[in-house]
């Protein structure tokens, strides 16, 4: 799955780059969506996020592109790669700017695990 967004003023820090931290709530939401649209009908939740690495500072004004994969699915769990790409407005050049795996366990109606469907 892919998903693009915009950098506005309203993500930077006070560096004047994106905040990691709105990149961090991206990911898990665009992942999650991605996981959703795998496991129809299922309650997924977030347990872990790992190997997060920023490579480069965002500017305001830039496209990101991110790639979502599922990599690997458990019983009860699936992980999912997600890459972020980043595109100067005025350049049709991409970086990588972003990567982390992100798993997902499904809970039930008591917030236990279960198992997803094969």
């Amino acid at each position: 799955m892919e998903n693009h967004t915009i950098i506005r003023p309203e993500h930077l820090n006070h560096y004047g780059y994106l905040f990691g931290g709105v990149m961090l709530k991206w990911s898990d939401e665009f992942a999650w969506i991605a996981a959703s649209s795998d496991y129809p009908g299922c309650s997924l939740v977030t347990i872990a996020m790992d190997n997060v690495e920023f490579r480069k500072r965002i500017s305001n004004g830039s496209i990101l592109r991110f790639k979502i994969d599922r990599i690997k699915q458990g019983r009860t769990s699936a992980q999912y790669s997600i890459e972020v790409f980043a595109k100067e407005q005025d350049s049709s050049d991409e970086d990588m700017v972003f990567s982390t795996k992100i798993t997902f366990v499904r809970i039930d109606e008591n917030g236990n695990k279960c198992l997803l469907p094969v």
